[in-house]
């Protein structure tokens, strides 16, 4: 198979993800409980978050088909790619539709675990590639220090 063909299987994969997630959020973003919400005031417009995931889906899936291409381990890759996928997933039903921030906040370290596993089991494989990986970590940052405001402040 082809590098771009292993990029659209991501990319679906990807946007599965951000979709499925997406079913969970209930009302999201317009309920009443986020809305009332202590948000940090670095907190982006609305529309920001679906550039930005949309960005980092892109990155990511051109990422992902170059270290699919390079990985000898298939086994080790899809284990770390499906916990990755699994904690991308399980942020949104565990922030707005059960409001468990804390528990959303911990999912969201273990997300950052994996993808700092990923860079370091593509590590020896890739070299300039790698920089694909960097825009969704420190996203992953940037949504972990809004989920800290939320569990200080409310």
């Amino acid at each position: 198979m082809k590098k771009w063909a292993y990029f659209l299987l991501f990319l679906f994969l990807n946007f599965a993800a951000l979709a499925l997630g997406g079913l969970f959020t209930k009302a999201g973003v317009a309920s009443d409980w986020y809305q009332d919400l202590n948000k940090a005031p670095w907190t982006p417009p609305g529309w920001v978050f679906g550039a930005a995931w949309t960005f980092l889906m892109l990155c990511y899936s051109v990422f992902l088909a170059f270290l699919f291409q390079n990985t000898e381990n298939r086994v080790k890759f899809w284990a770390i790619y499906a916990l990755q996928w699994i904690f991308n997933v399980a942020w949104n039903p565990l922030f707005f539709a059960l409001h468990l921030t804390q528990w959303a906040m911990f999912d969201l370290l273990a997300l950052f675990s994996m993808i700092l596993f990923t860079f370091r089991f593509a590590h020896s494989m890739l070299l300039w590639q790698k920089l694909f990986l960097l825009p969704y970590a420190l996203w992953i940052i940037v949504a972990m220090s809004l989920n800290s405001f939320v569990i200080l402040m409310n």
